[in-house]
């Protein structure tokens, strides 16, 4: 690895021809935005997790907002999650009007500790919002026990977990079935599947699959498909204030045949991620992340946790400088300056969310990426780190 070529990248997705041809059909259908090829892909997507409903979005912070909404969050309300997460997680909660209420993380998976939940519940508690982070899956079985105990539904973001799994019954099961009440999908380009960017809602509830379609087409009452295949002319009507959080059809297009490859990429990564294990297994000084014995990630990021005593960003440029692209551990919404007091609130300090941001360092994980790479890019990390 060196910087004669482009360095190595962080993540890369997968798209050939079968892309590209599904694009050439949609647009020369004339139909390119939330028609067919999105109600394909929302039924596909749900017989794919299991869910009975899946709802297709502009991407993963408008099915978030959309999913807070749902579940009747509103100004003056409070919203447990974590601060250790991509802003949008904290962002949706004040888009709704309402506090966001961190509670840390477990150091060895990134995901929210779920023994500091129900101390952070209060009064004003209207939901859980949980993460499951980098695609690792969060406890669920316990958010969702501690929620229904105290009368409160769970809304899982999910941005990263598309092919990821847990334990529950005896059986594996994918994240997507209900579980929660909710779950919000990514399909950015750094998620394992992809539609350029887009989003997706998955509940067992048709109250709030009704209102997301409501609601993500400026709330019309009746939808294109209907009124355009309609022999007689009808005017739809606009009963409440909505948004305009539409997937087109060239994007579900995409993610239809994305989807097809979404159990083998996931068994690609789980193969480069036993490789960077084995390779840390070794090392002196990096440690690895854990999967619990419950949870199957699908990688969609690898993070490893560096030394108390080097310099994260120093690290990181070493590794540049050697041909190796690398991005720094989860961030931290209320390290940020949109964040100041009286934003958010804690009722703990948040000491393994802010080490897991200084500590963490992501590695490359893409499909294609050379079975080999895993152990270079340790053996050079762990040189670095010296």
């Amino acid at each position: 690895m060196s910087q004669t070529t482009s360095p190595v990248p962080v993540a890369r997705p997968r798209l050939d021809d079968r892309e590209a041809d599904a694009v050439r059909r949609v647009i020369l259908s004339g139909w390119v935005t939330q028609g067919p090829e999105v109600a394909a892909f929302e039924r596909e997507f749900a017989a794919h997790v299991g869910a009975p409903h899946a709802c297709a979005v502009s991407n993963c912070t408008a099915a978030l907002h959309l999913a807070l909404l749902a579940v009747g969050v509103r100004p003056g309300n409070e919203v447990v999650t974590v601060s250790h997460s991509f802003i949008a997680t904290a962002n949706v909660i004040r888009y709704c009007g309402a506090t966001p209420v961190f509670v840390d993380v477990r150091e060895d998976t990134y995901n929210i500790d779920p023994d500091l939940i129900e101390p952070a519940i209060s009064p004003r508690t209207r939901a859980i919002l949980c993460v499951h982070q980098l695609g690792m899956p969060c406890d669920l079985a316990r958010i969702v026990d501690i929620g229904r105990r105290h009368g409160l539904p769970v809304v899982e973001d999910a941005a990263c977990a598309a092919g990821s799994e847990v334990l529950g019954d005896g059986r594996w099961q994918k994240i997507g079935r209900p579980h929660g009440d909710i779950a919000c999908f990514s399909f950015h380009p750094r998620k394992v599947i992809t539609t350029g960017d887009g989003g997706m809602l998955t509940t067992a509830s048709r109250e709030f699959d009704e209102k997301f379609r409501l609601w993500r087409q400026h709330s019309m009452s009746v939808s294109d498909t209907v009124r355009h295949g309609s022999p007689r002319v009808i005017c739809e009507e606009y009963p409440e204030v909505g948004y305009n959080y539409r997937m087109t059809d060239v994007q579900a297009a995409v993610g239809r045949v994305q989807l097809t490859r979404l159990a083998e990429l996931v068994a690609e990564r789980r193969g480069l991620a036993a490789r960077y294990a084995e390779a840390i297994a070794t090392s002196r000084r990096i440690e690895a992340p854990l999967e619990p014995s419950w949870a199957r990630s699908n990688w969609q990021s690898y993070c490893v946790r560096l030394p108390v005593d080097v310099d994260q960003r120093i690290v990181m440029q070493r590794l540049l400088d050697e041909g190796l692209s690398t991005r720094r551990g989860v961030m931290n919404a209320h390290l940020e300056s949109s964040y100041p007091p009286g934003t958010w609130r804690s009722t703990a300090p948040l000491r393994y969310s802010e080490s897991s941001q200084r500590r963490g360092l992501i590695l490359p994980m893409f499909p294609g990426m050379s079975p080999q790479l895993p152990e270079q890019v340790v053996r050079l990390l762990d040189g670095v780190c010296d």
